[in-house]
């Protein structure tokens, strides 16, 4: 018989397919993506560069027409089977007040919660 595995996220995470910009903190080249999933907390998404955990990155995620620039530091990165891509996590360590309530609010949109 198996357990149900208890969610260990302290934030709800939505599916989604936005795009993001990024760059590693002190570089200069910004690179784009589309995120997999969202919360208050972080975001996923595939990239085709492998991002050591622990790299701090310059964000810039499109909500709804607005713009919103956390700083983010990736929790994990793995190689996704069968490609040369990798599966990252990165986690919200820098944002707004506004911007965490606007992302707070999309989320909870999403969510049916508003």
């Amino acid at each position: 018989m198996a357990l149900a595995s208890a969610e260990k996220r302290e934030f709800p995470r939505i599916q989604i397919h936005t795009p993001v910009h990024y760059k590693i903190r002190g570089s200069s080249e910004f690179n784009n993506v589309v995120s997999d999933n969202i919360s208050v907390g972080g975001l996923g998404f595939v990239n085709n560069n492998f991002i050591s955990p622990g790299t701090f990155l310059m964000l810039e995620l499109n909500l709804l027409n607005r713009v919103i620039s956390p700083l983010g530091k990736t929790v994990w990165s793995c190689p996704i089977a069968h490609s040369d891509r990798y599966g990252l996590g990165v986690q919200f360590h820098e944002l707004d007040i506004k911007e965490k309530d606007y992302l707070q609010d999309f989320v909870n949109m999403q969510l049916g919660r508003i």
